[in-house]
């Protein structure tokens, strides 16, 4: 894996990172969006990621999960906040002077309709180009989090990067709770 570029900021805003047309590679690498929970390396892969926006007035919705910190008001849109470390079984982020939002656009309930979230993390690293042939299977523990959240892990010269799949982080459950969360707005 190899760090392609990384996040800037611009007025206490984060840039959104979007990746290049044709963004793969002629090695078959695969551009992932890396950042830190609790100080362990995570990825996502890029074509996931819409912006990354500093955290802020973030509104607190009442009988929600723990880990559903609220809802934020993105260009008038109503967006689910979920706090990544509440969801892997530590405590709450408090948020720093690198705290993100992750904002990331997935289709969960099957029916076609794309659904955003907010993802928050400590801090966003780097824009990785990982080839899938550095990326092996999650160890059934060590890893600090429930093993069916990986997809897999990415080997470099730093260690390992955990890349995360979304879709089991984000269960059906999870899912009911964010629409929730949103029609409670």
């Amino acid at each position: 894996t190899k760090a392609s570029s990384s996040a800037s900021t611009d007025g206490g805003r984060m840039n959104a990172i979007t990746a290049p047309h044709g963004s793969e590679t002629l090695d078959d690498s695969v551009q992932h969006l890396s950042f830190r929970v609790r100080q362990a390396r995570y990825a996502l892969p890029i074509e996931l990621v819409r912006e990354i926006i500093e955290y802020g007035n973030v509104t607190a919705v009442p009988m929600m999960p723990t880990f559903i910190h609220g809802v934020i008001n993105l260009r008038g849109n109503v967006v689910p906040v979920l706090d990544l470390a509440a969801r892997f079984g530590f405590e709450l982020t408090e948020p720093g002077k690198r705290t993100c939002i992750v904002i990331i656009e997935l289709e969960l309930d099957g029916n076609g309709q794309a659904q955003r979230i907010g993802l928050v993390v400590d801090a966003v690293d780097a824009v990785l180009d990982i080839d899938p042939r550095d990326v092996e299977q999650a160890p059934p523990f060590g890893t600090g989090i429930r093993t069916d959240f990986i997809a897999g892990m990415a080997r470099d010269e730093r260690g390992f990067t955990i890349i995360l799949d979304v879709r089991r982080v984000l269960s059906l459950d999870d899912i009911r709770q964010l629409s929730l969360a949103q029609q409670a707005v």
